[in-house]
């Protein structure tokens, strides 16, 4: 039941533009002073995982078909959106579906190796975790540009973005309510109105379509898998740095390998949700804020509760993964007959809506976002114009990562 129970409230805020998972298990736990006179923490705690993974699915759905980011989708919008420009909408649904549910059965099958190699390397690379954000950054500069021009258009903006994300964090606004400026500025708001700008449409999206697993988008699953645990273990790295290993371990970027591309961050998203909950067994350290509130909730996090959450997980992920492909041919059909300007102005206006509601809501400076926002957009409109992958502008979070570590 409780299992149940999350999935319904996961696939509720996946399907909500701006509603991060967080948002939803914060008021979970705030309730859960109330709700424990009624429930065990275990019930409680299995609702929450089966939450987070759904969404975790879930949330490819609006991010593709409408280009609505959030940390763990952003760089899927780009080569989904262009599939549904190309009415394989549908397909691109099943490859990022595929991709999320493969990667959490690897981190699961695997997660007895995690469990013994990865423990004591964690404090040997902690003082090292700048130098392989800034290396592996440097390196995936390089090999995503093509020529002189575009490696310094890509250092370029990977700089200034990361200049923004270190202003912005500066600030004592909630992390969330900056991220949700930032991701909407840098992937939602500027790639819809790029799209607005040459005059896209949506074509008839085809049911039709033959999702084969090549070797390519298996060793996609699998650098999506193990990168998710790896994140697990190193401090400071996130969606945003994960997913510049996944891309460096499976050779897939957004221009030439979009299907493999779309399998590894997608499976990335995933794994990182399920392996944020290990943490709380292995290093006693949770890794997000669903883990957070479990930690609290569980006192005695044991190897039992850690098999619970797990099956729980495996549930989640097959309920999901068909709620995803039923829920992402309905929009397939639904955008079909759809005027995508007027989509696209509606998405534009349900973004910033829901990111004024939140600003509103945490009594954020409501001038200083809306500069923070127009930068973020005019930043996101440059790649499309210069020609260079938007995987750069993950700088926002990585330069701040590198500059904290370099201090430590």
């Amino acid at each position: 039941m409780a299992c149940f129970l999350g999935i319904v409230c996961g696939s509720i805020t996946g399907l909500v533009p701006g509603i991060h998972v967080n948002t939803a298990g914060a008021i979970v736990f705030t309730s859960s002073t109330f709700l424990l006179n009624f429930i065990s923490p275990e019930f409680l705690c299995v609702l929450l995982v089966s939450m987070s993974i759904t969404h975790a699915m879930i949330e490819f759905i609006p991010s593709i078909f409408l280009g609505v980011p959030d940390e763990g989708t952003a760089l899927t919008i780009l080569p989904g959106h262009k599939m549904v420009l190309e009415g394989r909408g549908a397909e691109a649904i099943r490859i990022v579906a595929v991709g999320g549910y493969g990667a959490i059965i690897v981190t699961v099958v695997l997660l007895p190796l995690f469990a013994t190699i990865l423990p004591p390397l964690q404090n040997t690379i902690k003082p090292y975790t700048w130098i392989i954000l800034a290396l592996t950054s440097i390196y995936l500069i390089f090999r995503l540009s093509n020529g002189k021009t575009s490696l310094f258009y890509s250092s370029t903006l990977f700089i200034l973005s990361g200049i923004l994300g270190w202003t912005i964090f500066q600030t004592p606004i909630s992390s969330n309510l900056s991220l949700m400026c930032l991701f909407t500025g840098l992937f939602g708001v500027s790639t819809i109105l790029f799209s607005l700008n040459q005059n896209s449409i949506i074509p008839h999206q085809s049911k039709f379509y033959e999702l084969h697993l090549n070797m390519n988008m298996l060793k996609g699953i699998f650098a999506g898998g193990t990168t998710g645990a790896i994140l697990g273990f190193l401090p400071g790295f996130g969606p945003a740095q994960g997913g510049i290993l996944a891309q460096e371990i499976s050779g897939a970027d957004e221009k030439n390998s979009p299907k493999e591309f779309l399998t590894t961050i997608s499976g990335l998203n995933t794994s990182d949700t399920i392996f944020s909950l290990y943490c709380i067994y292995l290093i006693g350290n949770p890794r997000s804020g669903i883990a957070v509130y479990m930690s609290h909730i569980v006192e005695n996090f044991s190897i039992n509760h850690l098999l619970i959450f797990t099956f729980a997980s495996l549930i989640a992920v097959s309920i999901s993964l068909i709620m995803c492909l039923k829920l992402g041919d309905s929009f397939s059909k639904f955008m079909v007959g759809v005027d995508y300007k007027k989509i696209s102005i509606t998405s534009i206006l349900l973004m910033v809506g829901i990111l004024y509601l939140f600003i509103l809501i945490y009594n954020g400076p409501i001038p200083y976002l809306t500069l923070a926002l127009i930068s973020s957009t005019a930043l996101g409109l440059i790649p499309h114009y210069v020609g260079v992958s938007k995987s750069h502008l993950m700088g926002v979070l990585i330069v701040p990562a590198i500059v904290i570590y370099i201090n430590m």
